[in-house]
């Protein structure tokens, strides 16, 4: 990578793969909304878990970032949990 590289987002940065860039992008995006959500609402990562049904040491990789554990459809699951509805805007 030169100087010159530039990317629209870090995702396309670091994966080549454009399919597996869409999907960090939606979980990142879910992930933050998720995280902010719970920070909104005071929750500790224990009652986050039991909200979420989930475990607290999941909670804790959801809030500090750990993209690599979280399936986007478990992070759907999450969102619906939280109240939170999640559509999906597919374009050409």
């Amino acid at each position: 990578m030169s100087k010159k590289d530039h990317f629209n987002s870090v995702w396309d940065a670091l994966e080549d793969d454009p399919v597996r860039q869409e999907n960090l992008k939606l979980r990142s995006a879910l992930m933050m909304e998720i995280a902010e959500r719970i920070n909104d609402r005071s929750l500790t990562q224990t009652q986050a878990a039991e909200l979420l049904h989930i475990t607290q040491p999941r909670v804790s990789a959801l809030l500090h970032g750990k993209i690599s554990d979280f399936r986007l459809d478990s992070l759907v699951d999450m969102a619906h949990r939280l109240g939170m509805h999640v559509s999906i805007s597919v374009a050409a």
